[in-house]
């Protein structure tokens, strides 16, 4: 199983980045899926989550209104659309797949992929 993310940088206050995640050797549309993010020092948080089919998604409180999370399971391929960037959003975001967890507890995910550092400065 292999997830690669990609599409962190550095972004201005106020601005727009939208993370990818490959996804291999699992069955990808029967799979939960979900974001995650850490800073040194703190412990790894949730910040979505979407069901297999899509028809479900969790938000944590601080990115509601901000970022969306959505996938293509044709293309194996989760998203995380985040608009209105602080930078106090600055970490490396993770993805994760798990077949029976939903939420966004990072202890109930099997699979996990390396991660894509997010700065948000001026």
């Amino acid at each position: 199983v292999e997830l690669a993310e990609t599409g962190g940088g550095l972004v201005q206050p106020g601005g727009s980045l939208r993370l990818s995640c490959a996804a291999s050797g699992l069955t990808f549309d029967l799979r939960t899926m979900g974001w995650f993010r850490q800073v040194p020092g703190k412990e790894r948080e949730g910040v979505s989550c979407i069901r297999w089919n899509g028809d479900s998604t969790l938000y944590e409180d601080s990115v509601k209104g901000r970022f969306t999370i959505s996938r293509d399971n044709a293309k194996n391929t989760l998203y995380l659309q985040m608009n209105s960037l602080k930078p106090e959003d600055t970490a490396m975001y993770f993805c994760a797949a798990d077949r029976l967890a939903y939420g966004l507890a990072p202890d109930a995910y099997t699979y996990w992929g390396q991660g894509t550092q997010v700065t948000v400065s001026s």
